[in-house]
């Protein structure tokens, strides 16, 4: 794996082993900056379920400014610490080793909002429409900032959760990526 664009580009990271994750492939991380961005004046990211950071650290190398990962696997978060020091962006990063509702909370509770949020658990744990509704009633989403939800094909969401509106559905072979935005 490796980052696609912008400072950092062509940098490998490291992956965690076995299949327990499932990596974004480059076509598609490729295809979700390229449809937000592609590139940032600063901004937040919020990589929910980071599994190796790849998508919180590509936002930072296109340009936003901080990166919050969260994963609740210990395993994960030492894959996430290792990929942020081999790119030397530890002052632009927090871990995070909980799981997604005490993430929500704490970035509540930090008065936290983000200008990208990235939501892609494990196909058999999703609870996106639970994780979505949350983000509203927290009110974590910027208002111009884009959540972005990785899914299996099949999975299917709702139009609207309270201020959150479905903006496009997009299908790369077996994955399905949702994009939201606040209206």
């Amino acid at each position: 794996m490796r980052i696609i664009a912008g400072d950092f580009r062509s940098r490998k990271l490291k992956t965690l082993e076995g299949e327990a994750t499932r990596p974004t492939s480059d076509r598609v991380k490729e295809a979700i900056f390229s449809s937000i961005g592609p590139y940032f004046d600063g901004g937040c990211v919020l990589d929910l379920f980071a599994g190796s950071g790849a998508i919180g650290l590509e936002a930072l190398s296109r340009g936003m400014s901080k990166a919050y990962f969260a994963d609740a696997s210990s395993e994960a978060v030492r894959v996430i610490y290792d990929n942020i020091r081999t790119l030397n962006v530890e002052e632009h990063c927090t871990v995070w080793k909980m799981d997604f509702i005490q993430v929500l909370r704490k970035s509540m509770t930090l008065e936290l909002q983000f200008d990208l949020i990235y939501i892609d658990p494990p196909y058999q744990k999703q609870e996106n429409n639970l994780i979505l509704e949350t983000i509203d009633v927290f009110d974590l989403l910027n208002h111009k900032g884009n959540i972005i939800v990785e899914s299996a094909v099949e999975d299917s969401f709702q139009e609207k959760y309270g201020r959150i509106k479905k903006i496009k559905e997009v299908v790369y072979g077996k994955v399905k990526i949702t994009y939201y935005g606040k209206e």
